[in-house]
């Protein structure tokens, strides 16, 4: 007797499979998507970011230009720049501010979808718990009927079957899980560089750091001299 295929096994398991195959669906593409978008390059890009200080400590741009440099760049810290930038020579703690809020929003951004994906853990399950709960009540009902009287062998194929919906339940939240967990990670890690590059901005373009630069250069030259 040929034994039955992966898709016949799962399909035989009741039609709470089907939800559980398409919250995987929707689990793959979001955790594609979440991968895509969570590079470091679209996020962080290491040459930008020096590129920006580096000019800005050296003095080689004034805020019009660091804006330009901005507007040219799509990733996130771009952005929390660009936000720090608008508020060039004010106070530090305002400079802050408005990293801060800026950063606020790019983490939530870098966060998108990662509820989604915990949700697929959570649910899936729930899920594959209820199919076979609603799975063994059929198997009692046919073992119990006249038909099947002597026939142990059919309720354990009906355990089976019904033992298979927690199964996929199963095989698409511990997938998932990890995904979360190694995303959100991720995006812990990049949400930390955007606020440690952030701060550097600030120490760099606030009305303090200004004042503080202008009143070194001239000992720097008087002992140059």
């Amino acid at each position: 007797m040929q034994s039955p295929s992966l898709l016949e096994t799962l399909l035989s398991a009741g039609w709470l499979i089907v939800p559980i195959g398409i919250a995987s669906v929707v689990m793959l593409l979001c955790v594609i998507e979440r991968t895509v978008a969570l590079r470091r390059r679209r996020v962080v890009p290491k040459r930008f970011i020096h590129c920006v200080l580096k000019q800005i400590e050296e003095g080689a741009v004034d805020r019009a230009d660091a804006l330009e440099l901005c507007e040219e760049n799509s990733s996130h810290i771009a952005r929390v720049f660009e936000a720090g930038l608008r508020r060039w020579g004010r106070s530090a703690v305002e400079v802050e501010q408005a990293v801060l809020d800026e950063g606020e929003r790019a983490a939530a951004e870098l966060r998108r979808y990662l509820r989604v994906i915990s949700g697929v853990g959570n649910i899936c399950p729930l899920l594959g718990l209820l199919g076979t709960v609603w799975g063994m009540r059929e198997a009692f009902d046919a073992i119990a009927g006249d038909a099947a009287m002597g026939k142990p062998e059919l309720l354990a194929e009906g355990i089976g079957k019904a033992l298979m919906s927690t199964a996929a339940g199963l095989g698409v939240a511990i997938p998932a899980m990890i995904a979360y967990l190694h995303l959100t990670g991720r995006v812990d890690t990049l949400v930390g560089q955007i606020d440690r590059h952030g701060q550097e901005l600030v120490n760099l373009i606030s009305a303090e750091a200004i004042e503080e630069r202008g009143s070194s250069r001239p000992r720097k030259a008087k002992r140059a001299a």
